[in-house]
């Protein structure tokens, strides 16, 4: 059986739906990912679209409320956020918790353009992000 991680934000609408598509693109043959926000919104128009310009689809994924989730079992619970990491809902087992905080697009204010621009780097950060994150937890399951 193959471990599951848990992507956490406020939202679900940005942050955390671009890190689990990350996450599944460098260690979706070794782990499930999943993704959940404390206040769920739908995802975001503009993390599907900058997603979608780097050929990867997130236009499927639906944003997930983190109390559905309290009944798997997950081996680590990452939180994208200062505010997610610090409303981060107790899990009844031991799990690894690693935190990072990005800013969140979804919260920019600006021309659509500028909003863009905002999401892309954001993605770009969170892309660099995962693969760091991925390269070490490939090396702690050797």
């Amino acid at each position: 059986m193959k471990p599951n991680l848990l992507v956490l934000c406020n939202a679900n609408d940005a942050l955390s739906q671009l890190t689990e598509a990350w996450l599944r693109h460098y260690l979706g043959k070794h782990v499930e990912v999943f993704s959940a926000g404390i206040n769920p919104e739908e995802v975001h128009p503009f993390a599907i679209k900058v997603m979608k310009e780097l050929g990867m689809d997130i236009s499927m994924h639906t944003a997930n409320d983190a109390a559905d989730y309290l009944h798997l079992q997950f081996d680590t619970v990452i939180t994208v956020s200062d505010s997610a990491r610090e409303n981060c809902p107790w899990y009844p087992m031991e799990v690894k918790r690693v935190h990072t905080s990005f800013t969140d697009p979804s919260k920019i204010s600006g021309s659509e353009e500028e909003r863009l621009y905002q999401f892309r780097k954001v993605r770009d950060q969170i892309r660099e992000w995962c693969h760091r994150f991925a390269t070490r937890y490939m090396d702690s399951l050797k």
